[in-house]
């Protein structure tokens, strides 16, 4: 069986964000695993309109080739990491945006999520879950968040306690064990 492919979603595309550093970090911490590949995609190579499809996503009839271009990257992978900020009690408006294009792709795949903002980010991840749930993505329990007080330095300089590692490894090894036994289900 192949290695299990899993994309790091970096879900901000705003000017100066402090997700690149944070995905950044996860995909470091994740390139030491040998049971899976790990991939990030950024939403600024991903360019989606507001949501511009006539049809709804779950009858799969997409016409916009940008969001034929998503549908393509999406259905590579067996699992995926979203990283996000909290805005407004939320997770970002170009992240829920990328996610609503597509259902099928998602489909009986595994998620875990990570986080930022003044509170670690847990109330992004919680509106995430259930979106996931609504979508078939069996979603991990371990989550991480990263607080911009005591993660960031002056809430832009990425520097996250140790602790977070032990954490990290926890989400690998449920993200991992999840999206290996989905094949089965898609297959």
């Amino acid at each position: 069986m192949s290695k299990l492919k899993i994309a790091v979603i970096l879900g901000s595309t705003r000017p100066g964000r402090n997700g690149l550093a944070v995905a950044k970090w996860v995909l470091a911490q994740a390139q030491q695993r040998v049971d899976a590949d790990y991939e990030l995609v950024d939403l600024l190579d991903h360019p989606l309109p507001h949501l511009d499809e006539a049809v709804p996503a779950s009858r799969g009839a997409y016409d916009g080739e940008h969001t034929k271009a998503w549908a393509a990257k999406i259905r590579e992978f067996d699992g995926y990491i979203f990283v996000t900020p909290e805005y407004n009690h939320s997770t970002s408006g170009v992240l829920k945006n990328a996610i609503d294009y597509l259902y099928a792709e998602w489909n009986n795949k595994a998620a875990a999520f990570v986080s930022y903002g003044s509170l670690g980010g847990a109330r992004a991840i919680e509106h995430l879950r259930a979106v996931a749930s609504e979508l078939q993505i069996a979603h991990v329990r371990q989550q991480l968040s990263f607080s911009l007080i005591t993660d960031f330095e002056g809430f832009s300089v990425f520097k996250p306690s140790a602790v977070h590692e032990g954490a990290a490894s926890v989400l690998f090894t449920q993200l991992e064990s999840w999206a290996g036994a989905l094949r089965s289900v898609r297959a």
